[in-house]
Order: C-alpha cells, then structure tokens, then sequence
C-alpha cells in the first residue's frame, strides 16, 4: 500500500502507464484463466477490467486520465473489427446454407433482448430515460451507444449495461449450452454472439474458429437489427 501510495500521483498525472498497466493485467489475467481450466468466472474481460478498476481508485486516479492512456487501445478496435471478416469468409458455404435458421434467430434474438430489458425495467420502476438506456444493452458498443443517444437515453448508463451483458453473457453461455446439449461451434457461436455480442465473441475467437466466426455474423446483424428495431420498440411504447 506504501509502495502504490507513492506512485499514485505519479499514476494520476501521467496516461501513458495505464497501457502497459491495461496489458500487463490482461496478460495476467489470461494466464489465470488458462490456468484454471477455462473457469467461466475467470474469463480475462472480468477479472483483467476488476484490477483496473481497483488500481484506478486506490491511485485516485481519473477515469479520463485512463482514457487518454489507452487511445491507442481504442484505435485498435477498428482494425480488430475489420479482421473478423476473416474467419466469416472462411465460412460464406456454411453461413449460405443456415441463412434461413440465422435470419429467425437474429429476429427473434433481437426482439427478445429489446422487449426483456424495456419489461424488466418497467416492473423495476425505471423512468423512461432508464428503459431507453437499457433497450440496446445486447448491442455492441458501436450501436448501442448512438442508438441509447438518438432515442433519449443515457449513453453512460447504456455502456455500463453493455458491458454487464457482455460478461454475463461469456459466463453464463457456457455452462447453459452445455446443459441444452449444444455442441454444434456455428450454433454456440450464434448464440454467445447474439447474446454477449463483443465480448462473447472475443471469447469463442479463442475456442474454435467456426464458433468464432458465427459469433462475430451474430455480433455484427444483431448491432444493426438493434439500431433498427430499437425505434420501433420506443415508437410503440409511446404508442401505448
């Protein structure tokens, strides 16, 4: 504590160790959940993004101090999401032959994950501001955040929710597809990709390639079918 006490204006007054911090603790983290056999609850976005956070608040240091560290980090995901198109076009045969079954997954995905969050706040008590931020919450971050913004939402709120449903989605997929019997990696895939969209994704890129590329097919159709239907849905809450 003696020792983080004395690099904590250090750490506060200069973005550039939060990159190296930001990888060393993702390296780290990947270690742990290796070494764990996998262990749902160690996935590296948890328990990597935990040590952050707790670093920045016994340093005190600002969140947009952190930022401006890890731009580079951030410039790094356009380039990430353009290579997915990689392992999709290893597998156009496969994604032509289950168009039909992935357009009503989508659909229905889609419309679930909307109406689930807009029902769920409702009950809670959420004012319309909140429904409006959670209603992209399956979405990645790129759609849901715009989206949260056009329709009246907090875009704060809304990426907190994101990023809650992305890692609940990566620990809780495993275990239930297992339970469901599903072995099929392009239905997994689907399915983690529709339901934890990013993060889900960066997780199934690393256990099998087919599962991988369906979740980065999920990932991109469902931001778009959100960025679509999330209107509709407040068009008719309005309406109602």
């Amino acid at each position: 504590m003696d020792a983080l006490r004395t690099l904590a204006p250090w750490l506060a007054a200069s973005p550039l160790p939060w990159l190296v911090l930001t990888l060393v603790a993702y390296a780290l983290a990947l270690a742990l959940y290796r070494r764990s056999g996998a262990h749902p609850l160690l996935i590296p976005v948890l328990t990597a993004v935990a040590a952050i956070v707790a670093l920045l608040m016994l340093s005190g240091t600002p969140y947009a101090t952190y930022r401006r560290g890890v731009e580079l980090l951030n410039f790094m995901i356009g380039p990430a999401t353009v290579a997915l198109a990689v392992p999709l076009f290893a597998q156009r045969g496969r994604i032509r032959q289950l168009w039909r079954p992935i357009g009503v997954a989508l659909l229905v995905g889609c419309v679930v994950a909307i109406v689930s969050a807009l029902l769920l706040a409702w009950a809670l008590g959420g004012t319309r501001e909140t429904l409006l931020s959670l209603a992209p919450k399956s979405a990645s971050m790129p759609f849901a955040l715009p989206v949260a913004e056009r329709t009246g939402g907090l875009p704060s709120l809304t990426a907190v929710a994101v990023a809650i449903t992305g890692i609940a989605g990566a620990v809780m997929a495993g275990p239930l597809l297992r339970l469901l019997r599903v072995r099929d990696p392009a239905v997994r895939g689907f399915a983690i990709g529709l339901t934890a969209h990013a993060i889900g994704t960066a997780r199934e890129l690393q256990v099998h390639p087919t599962a991988g590329a369906f979740a980065a097919l999920a990932m991109g159709l469902n931001g778009v079918a959100t960025a679509v239907l999330v209107p509709v849905c407040v068009a008719l809450l309005d309406w109602l």
